[in-house]
């Protein structure tokens, strides 16, 4: 399995807006091949602070999302506001459990 934790921040007036455009592709994305996860969220702490967890059966199939075209859209629509480089944290993980 590999998991995927991408933070990014954006200026905090365009804070609801990038929310809302991972939101809008999620129903999309949880459908493709290998998806278990697509979880876009806002820091408590910091509001600017925008991320997705992301669950997938292999790494062939994150790569199959990240040359998607979902993917370049929201990339298209995210970039602008971002005001650093996002950060993507990937992980090869095995499920322990599922309580």
């Amino acid at each position: 399995m590999l998991i995927a934790h991408v933070t990014f921040e954006v200026d905090q007036t365009n804070s609801v807006k990038a929310l809302e455009a991972l939101t809008t592709e999620a129903a999309q994305v949880r459908a493709m091949a290998g998806c278990i996860a697509f979880n876009p969220f806002q820091d408590a702490i910091n509001p600017a602070l925008i991320g997705v967890l992301h669950e997938w059966e292999t790494s062939d199939d994150f790569d199959g999302y990240t040359a998607s075209e979902e993917f370049a859209r929201v990339g298209a629509t995210l970039r602008p506001m971002m005001v650093k480089p996002p950060l993507s944290r990937r992980f090869d993980a095995s499920l322990v459990e599922s309580v």
